[in-house]
This record gives structure tokens, C-alpha cells and sequence, in this order.
């Protein structure tokens, strides 16, 4: 994998029904020559040199160590612009968020939006999703997006920084979102246990 630093991200692929509905959902967005971007199903920020993560699961916004996706096909994005403050930000931002719990009504908000096209977006605060996580926590560093951060797509985040899928690599084995778990948000929302886009 390389060193990582702080701030820089993590996308992924995988083969549940959830991430197949999930790029389902992106390819609404990302057609034709744009497709590829639909390929990354999930994103997690860095938050230190040693492969610690933060990222928005099901259960919730938690911290582990990239080791549990080494069956997983996934590709970092080191940030080349961004200065240590911004790093710094990004990642106080990130760990903040494992004070909150998973958007599933941004989930329903993104599928309306894709279905749609409509501009029409709502959720709730103190719940986020994983690129929602990733994209807000970049906008720290400096970046800016087409899209509002917060409700922001994996394949957005693919777009923005041009990662495309390296042919004859689909290795879409997902680990257990409880693996590896070192923090978690406290908080329990009220739609755990449901699955949506």
C-alpha cells in the first residue's frame, strides 16, 4: 500500500448487495465513459501514519486500521497539495464525527436525487455517510467539489480526483464491519439494522 499521511482517503469496491446497489444508484450519475467512477462503492479518511481509519457504516461512524481490507480491492488517494494544517483539520474533523451515526436518510435523499435529477436534498444532523464523511473532511484541505460535501457519492470522490479501477482487479471481498474496531460513535440511531443505498 505505501505510507500514508493523515487526511489522505481510501475507496473501495465491493460485492455486497449493498455496494451493487450503491453503484446501481451511481450509474444514474456516471454513464458512458463516465462509468467508471461508479466502480467505488465506500470511502474512509486516514487519520495518522500507521493505516488508521475513520469511516460511516451501518452501525456507525468508527476507527480502524486499513489491515481489514487486505482482501478488499481498494486504492488510496494521497493528497499532494494539502498542507499539514489542512491535514490537521480534516482529521479533527473526521474524529469528530465518531460522535455521529449513519445518514440513512441522506441514503434515501441520494436515491431520490439520482432517481429524479431533482436538486431537492434533506437529512439529519449528526448523521453522516461515508463520502459525505471523506468529502466534508476534505473541504479542511482546501478541496472544493461540484457537489454539496455532505451529500456526496463514492463515485463523486472517484471523479474528483480521477481514480479509475485498474483493469483485471475486482477483488470485492468486504470485511465485517465490526472487524478491527478500535472506536465507535456512542450514539444509536433509531434506523440501525436498516440497509438503503
Amino acid at each position: 500500500m505505501g505510507r500514508t499521511f493523515p487526511g489522505d482517503f481510501l475507496l473501495t469496491h465491493g460485492d455486497t448487495r449493498v455496494n451493487a446497489l450503491i453503484r446501481w444508484g451511481q450509474r444514474l450519475r456516471y454513464r458512458g465513459s463516465q462509468a467508471k467512477f461508479a466502480h467505488w462503492s465506500h470511502a474512509a479518511l486516514f487519520v495518522d501514519e500507521n493505516g488508521m481509519l475513520v469511516e460511516a457504516q451501518e452501525s456507525g461512524v468508527q476507527e480502524r486500521n486499513v489491515s481489514v481490507y487486505l482482501n478488499t480491492e481498494y486504492h488510496v488517494v494521497h493528497l499532494l497539495d494539502a498542507s499539514v494544517e489542512g491535514r490537521n483539520h480534516a482529521v479533527a474533523f473526521a474524529t469528530h464525527c465518531l460522535n455521529d451515526t449513519y445518514g440513512f436518510l441522506t441514503d434515501i435523499s441520494l436515491f431520490l436525487t439520482l432517481l429524479t435529477a431533482s436538486k431537492f436534498a434533506f437529512g439529519v444532523d449528526g448523521q453522516i455517510i461515508c463520502s459525505g464523511l471523506v468529502a466534508r473532511a476534505l473541504e479542511r484541505t482546501g478541496a472544493i467539489f461540484q457537489y454539496d460535501s455532505w451529500h456526496m457519492l463514492p463515485a463523486d470522490l472517484a471523479e474528483a480526483f480521477n481514480v479509475v479501477p485498474e483493469p483485471g482487479i475486482s477483488r470485492g471481498v468486504v470485511p465485517d464491519t465490526h472487524l478491527g474496531v478500535t472506536r465507535k460513535s456512542h450514539r444509536v440511531s433509531s434506523q440501525e439494522g436498516h440497509r438503503t443505498l
